[in-house]
């Protein structure tokens, strides 16, 4: 069970990590081909910035997950190495569990409800005519990675801690 856990979560990382370096190449583009036509052309793509602000969204709250699915976010974890193995392994299931809390109901719930207000009052940006809700999209689905790899993980400390439970118990019949 959790070999098919981990093979799904490097699955969703690998795609995640695609997405984002492909949204990322077409920025570049955006940006280098503003540059050009505003200081090479004389003529300045009326585009260019609202493109490269809406892939930017979708960057940074893809990255945001990749990030978290990697553990690569920022923590201070100095008085949490303080406390014993079990009591850590059962803090972090506990924070883990908050920030899956805060993504459904932030990230997904917010995030969806922000997108059906911005598609149902039928805000087109300008430049693009690009409705603005499938561009907040970003939000619900960033918080549906970190709610999942949230899951991944407090299945982690649950199979953790009852290993090491079993482990203890274990040697006390030996005793």
């Amino acid at each position: 069970m959790l070999g098919v856990i981990i093979k799904l979560k490097s699955w969703l990382i690998k795609s995640l990590e695609l997405t984002v370096m492909l949204v990322t190449g077409f920025l570049v583009i955006d940006v280098v081909w503003g540059v050009f036509t505003r200081y090479v052309l004389q003529n300045a793509s009326s585009w260019t910035e609202e493109l490269a602000r809406m892939l930017l969204i979708w960057v940074a709250l893809l990255g945001a997950s990749i990030g978290f699915a990697k553990n690569s976010h920022l923590g201070v974890d100095y008085f949490v190495g303080k406390l014993s193995e079990r009591w850590r392994t059962i803090g972090k299931f506990v924070v883990y569990l908050l920030i899956a809390a805060f993504a459904v109901i932030v990230l997904v719930y917010g995030g969806f409800r922000l997108v059906f207000l911005t598609l149902k009052t039928s805000q087109p940006s300008p430049a693009l005519n690009i409705q603005w809700g499938h561009v907040y999209l970003a939000l619900p689905i960033s918080g549906f990675f970190i709610v999942i790899f949230s899951i991944e993980i407090m299945i982690e400390n649950i199979v953790k801690l009852l290993s090491v439970r079993v482990t203890s118990d274990e040697q006390r019949a030996t005793i």
